[in-house]
């Protein structure tokens, strides 16, 4: 399998500056989206920082086939999985470090969800509240879930879902990368197949955007860059009150692709 993706990112209606980040890289089949937080714009730089190393990390692992000996990984993951895990430890190790050269940069961190091809599956690794969801026919998961004060309260019984949306405490995260020495994350392999969507984003869309509107986005387009568009239009338009980034992939089999390029290749010839 491979995936066709787009990434899209806006400051919103309300912030000065953007601190999310995103990435899609097509020849490592690899998409981050994070959302940084911190004072004097250091959410930014602890959101690029954890792009820009997990991206190096995975390609240089990709390349030689030597995973970095960062984290524990579960023995049962995969190998593409336990290296997008130990890209994300250094990622982390390198926003600490970066966080403790600079009294203005004390406490940043960031969210990350990062999703890696991996044959019939995907690699997903996952800390904080950007999220990670699986469409397919007919059916959106929630593959990730958000490692947040409410979240915790909702799967011990303690609030509702609904009293979690009204709640001051939403905002509190309970994990994120960079703000301590070692980060904990969840990660996944979930099966993918021809057709499916997979989709990353910040907090600023889920916030703005109910999930079955949401749904209903993805199900009208499958088309990556019309999903983009159409959910971070949506988000504006319901207030934007937050930096809001999505990242959408659509699961094809790889003669597809092939075949695309085929018809490229024709058409470039028919110019030429």
């Amino acid at each position: 399998m491979k995936m066709l993706a787009t990434v899209l990112t806006d400051t919103g209606k309300v912030r000065k500056s953007n601190e999310d980040s995103c990435l899609w890289d097509d020849d490592l089949g690899l998409v981050i989206v994070a959302d940084g937080m911190g004072g004097h714009a250091a959410g930014e730089v602890a959101s690029r920082l954890a792009v820009e190393v997990i991206r190096e990390q995975v390609s240089r692992g990709l390349k030689t086939g030597i995973i970095p000996v960062f984290g524990v990984p579960a023995p049962h993951w995969s190998d593409r999985t336990k290296l997008l895990a130990a890209a994300v430890n250094v990622a982390n190790d390198v926003v600490f470090r970066a966080s403790q050269e600079r009294f203005e940069r004390r406490g940043m961190g960031t969210t990350i969800v990062a999703a890696l091809i991996n044959g019939e599956r995907v690699s997903v690794i996952h800390v904080g509240d950007s999220r990670f969801y699986l469409i397919r026919a007919g059916r959106m998961i929630a593959a990730t879930r958000d490692h947040s004060l409410v979240a915790e309260q909702v799967a011990q019984g303690m609030i509702s879902a609904s009293e979690a949306e009204r709640s001051e405490d939403k905002n509190i995260l309970t994990r994120a990368l960079g703000v301590g020495a070692t980060v904990d994350i969840d990660a996944m392999e979930p099966t993918v197949r021809d057709g499916d969507v997979a989709l990353l984003c910040t907090d600023g869309l889920t916030k703005m955007v109910e999930d079955e509107d949401i749904f209903r986005m993805v199900k009208e387009s499958k088309e990556p860059v019309r999903v983009c568009q159409s959910l971070v239009g949506l988000a504006l338009e319901r207030g934007g009150r937050d930096n809001v980034t999505v990242a959408a992939g659509l699961i094809k089999k790889e003669r597809y692709f092939d075949r695309m390029i085929s018809v490229w290749r024709e058409k470039i010839l028919k110019r030429s």
